[in-house]
């Protein structure tokens, strides 16, 4: 559509008017950028329980120094907490119906720092020292759990933060009942959960070495969708594949391997996977998937992958999903029917001493090599257990991937390359 000059005129004198008008309604405001502030220090009640706490004593004692108390939920605590006159109420979670400054809790604080006091503390003499000393700036909107928010909101973006553990007389520690106990440790759980999702956490190592996955499972789906020319989503935000995603890759590479071991199927580590095994004994930290070749003359030997051939979708005994690739003549052994991480396994014969396959992708290293490689075939290291690998690993992975192809890694994008350089 064409749009005359005296249209373009009449439009923006529209716009202009209504700027003004929006202008006068709403008064006087700041920026959308959270002010530096004036000397002092806000003291910032986040980390309650709606069901049980100590919001009013707790807000009574800092309110009285004076301070500026302010407390900051998703939602007004309930059962009704009665705070004490001048304390703040901030609701983080958005509303079409709040308009600015409202819908920006930011810009409610004026002070240049900001005091995490956790309920049921009482103001001390270290209040004065809150008045002389950098704490950190303020990170709306704040998750709970909000000492692990913290932290690690922090730490991403260089925030100042200091740590006063013994800063307030503690009151009663909420909450006192069982009941409540239970409740908050039940919380306290989904919130870390939620908090690493949002964050893109998948596995959390604690101090006493002990580990929290919160990545992909048998019961989720993987981590990443479709792969589009051969680059995971995950590569395009300079990110190594999940560790759940690779846990889940050793996991059914084990369990694939194990299961052709017993029913007497030849296999061998194929393309990058023999790769990882001779670079680290691991699958490559950028891979998606694990390749294994197999004779196909043993298909009919192993009743999973003989059902798989006849064009059955099935699911063994410990949940992993045998079947016939969409893609052409192989199969493909999922990590279970949600969670679509799996080993392609290739099946090749020997045709006048080379092995060959019907179907090929048209990889670079996906080439015939000569059968001498696999008599006889040899362990070797790969992904926590020992698998099945052709007699010159080095000879052929250069055969397939080029001259020095262990040593000389070739990073999908300069994103990985520098991942792999820190």
């Amino acid at each position: 559509m064409r749009v005359t000059p005296c249209q373009a005129a009449l439009a923006g004198a529209i716009g202009l008017n209504l700027l003004l008008l929006y202008c006068v309604w709403r008064g006087p405001a700041p920026s959308c950028r959270a002010p530096r502030g004036a000397p002092g220090v806000t003291v910032l009640l986040r980390d309650f329980e709606d069901f049980e706490n100590d919001l009013a004593g707790t807000a009574r004692s800092f309110a009285s120094l004076p301070l500026p108390v302010v407390v900051a939920a998703e939602m007004a605590p309930y059962p009704p907490v009665p705070l004490p006159a001048g304390v703040r109420f901030l609701p983080l979670r958005p509303a079409i119906d709040r308009p600015p400054p409202l819908a920006h809790p930011e810009l409610q604080v004026r002070t240049r720092h900001v005091a995490l006091v956790p309920d049921g503390t009482r103001a001390g003499p270290a209040v004065l020292l809150l008045r002389t000393r950098d704490l950190f700036a303020l990170p709306f909107p704040l998750a709970r759990p909000v000492p692990t928010a913290l932290f690690m909101q922090a730490t991403a973006r260089g925030w100042g933060l200091r740590v006063m553990a013994t800063a307030f007389p503690a009151a009663r520690r909420p909450p006192a009942s069982p009941h409540g106990r239970w409740k908050a440790e039940n919380l306290a759980e989904t919130r870390r959960r939620r908090l690493m999702r949002d964050l893109g956490i998948k596995r959390e190592v604690l101090a006493d070495g002990r580990e929290r996955w919160y990545g992909c499972g048998k019961e989720t789906a993987r981590c990443f969708g479709t792969v589009h020319a051969r680059t995971p989503q995950y590569l395009l935000a300079g990110r190594w594949t999940p560790p759940c995603c690779l846990r889940a890759l050793r996991e059914t590479a084990r369990h694939v391997a194990g299961a052709l071991e017993s029913a007497g199927v030849r296999y061998w580590l194929e393309g990058g996977s023999l790769l990882g095994a001779a670079r680290l004994g691991d699958v490559i930290p950028w891979d998606y998937d694990v390749d294994l070749g197999i004779y196909r003359e043993d298909v009919g030997k192993c009743r999973w992958l003989a059902a798989a051939a006849a064009g059955e979708a099935v699911e063994d005994a410990e949940g992993f999903l045998w079947e016939k690739a969409a893609e052409g003549e192989f199969y493909r052994v999922h990590y279970s029917r949600s969670n679509r991480l799996h080993v392609d396994l290739w099946p090749f014969y020997a045709r006048g001493g080379v092995m060959t396959k019907d179907t090929w992708l048209g990889h670079p290293q996906d080439v015939e090599f000569p059968e001498s490689f696999l008599r006889p075939r040899v362990p070797m290291r790969f992904a926590g257990f020992t698998a099945m690998a052709p007699n010159n690993a080095r000879a052929f992975l250069e055969l397939k991937f080029g001259p020095g192809a262990v040593e000389n890694p070739e990073y999908p994008n300069p994103a990985v390359k520098r991942l792999g350089q820190d």
